[in-house]
């Protein structure tokens, strides 16, 4: 009988997780890879609804997954309103009524603007891996890209989507599709990301693609129209007097 080279027994464990790495692990390349200590955001935001479509524009400035505070530009209806998020709390200006209030509770389930989105899903910005545990349940292509996918499921109650399923593009490590679910196993949203763009080593998509399951509107396409990693941002833009 042949042996087997010493050199292989050295390579066997880094072959094994080329081919097979755990959920762990691929979470962690993909919060590397998408996640930065601050960014500047200009986007569209277009609602598909069922008498036809609008498109709201946007800027964005967050720091982390704890500070966020955006403004919208157009159009004229919606300029001005603005929305703070700090830590696990949400206020939203609306000049038309010169008013401040905060989002809490239900409310946070509720559409922002009629789009696909929830206030929910505007506030989560933290690492996967913060909220999750992760397993990898098969192999895909998915737009000729050969992914894993994996399930995520929540450690607390207190996270909005209980159940995730991921398609992980295998050679760059970003996700390509997500179907966020409730704990029932009910289908709430899926998400595409499209037009992956590489900037200050971090990816990030172009365009994202919303469909709340349970909506009666045609999906909302989030569009990144310019990004800024990294970009300083003054201290006093995170405060509720920012909002006026």
């Amino acid at each position: 009988m042949r042996k087997i080279p010493a050199a292989l027994f050295i390579m066997l464990p880094v072959i094994a997780w080329s081919q097979n790495p755990s959920g762990k692990d691929i979470l962690d390349h993909i919060d590397r890879n998408m996640s930065s200590d601050n960014r500047i955001i200009v986007s569209k935001m277009i609602i598909y609804g069922a008498r036809g479509s609008r498109t709201i524009e946007s800027r964005i400035r967050a720091v982390g997954d704890r500070q966020a505070f955006t403004e919208y530009l157009s159009p004229a209806r919606e300029a001005g309103t603005k929305m703070l998020k700090i830590e696990d709390q949400l206020w939203i200006y609306s000049p038309s009524t010169d008013r401040t209030i905060q989002i809490s509770g239900h409310m946070l389930r509720q559409s922002v603007m009629g789009s696909d989105l929830s206030y929910e899903d505007m506030m989560e910005n933290s690492k996967l891996t913060d909220d999750y545990d992760a397993v990898v349940t098969g192999e895909e292509f998915l737009e000729d890209r050969k992914c894993w996918i994996l399930e995520l499921k929540a450690r607390s109650e207190e996270v909005a989507y209980q159940v995730r399923k991921i398609w992980v593009d295998r050679e760059r490590y970003l996700p390509l599709q997500e179907e966020l679910y409730a704990k029932s196993g009910k289908l709430l949203k899926k998400t595409g990301l499209k037009d992956f763009k590489q900037k200050d080593q971090h990816w990030y998509p172009e365009k994202i693609i919303f469909r709340d399951m349970l909506g009666q509107g045609n999906g909302t396409e989030f569009i990144i129209q310019s990004i800024d990693f990294n970009a300083d941002i003054p201290v006093h833009i995170f405060t509720k007097a920012s909002l006026r």
